[in-house]
C-alpha cells in the first residue's frame, strides 16, 4: 500500500507542531520544574531529536513515492526516543531511559533503510 504525500506531509508537520510546542513549553511552563528536578537536558535532547525527525519526514514527504518504511522506521523511532526522554525528564524514573534505546534504533533503521534503499528512474529515492 503507497503512503500518500498528503499524509506524509500531515504526520511530519503534526510531528514538527509537537515538537515546536514542546520545545517552547520545556523552556517556559516546566523550566523550573526541570531544573529543579535535574531533568532539563533530557527534555532538550528531546526536543532536538524531535525536530529534526520532524524536517527529515517533511523532506521524505515530497519523494514519489514516500519511501514508506523508512518513514515509518524514522516516525516511530523519534515517537519512542523522545516520548521516553520526556517522561524521563517528567517523573525522573530511570526506567523510562531504558526504552530511549529502542527509539534510537528505530530512526537509526530508517535513515539506514534510506541509505541502501535501491533508487529506480523516476522516483524520489
Amino acid at each position: 500500500m503507497k503512503m500518500s504525500n498528503r499524509l506524509a506531509r500531515s504526520l511530519a508537520g503534526m510531528l514538527g507542531f509537537f515538537g515546536l510546542l514542546f520545545g517552547v513549553f520545556g523552556a517556559h511552563g516546566l523550566r523550573t520544574f526541570l531544573e529543579s528536578h535535574g531533568t532539563a537536558e533530557y527534555w532538550r535532547t528531546g526536543v532536538l531529536y524531535h525536530l529534526v525527525q520532524a524536517v527529515a519526514l517533511l523532506a521524505l514527504s515530497g519523494c514519489r513515492p514516500v519511501p514508506r518504511f523508512a518513514f515509518y522506521l524514522i516516525l516511530g523511532g523519534v515517537t519512542v526516543f523522545s516520548g521516553s526522554l520526556y517522561a524521563l525528564a517528567l517523573t525522573n524514573l530511570k526506567w523510562f531511559g531504558v526504552i530511549t534505546p529502542v527509539g534510537g534504533l528505530g530512526m537509526l533503521s530508517g535513515w539506514l533503510t534510506l541509505a541502501l534503499a535501491k533508487r529506480n528512474e523516476g522516483e524520489g529515492l
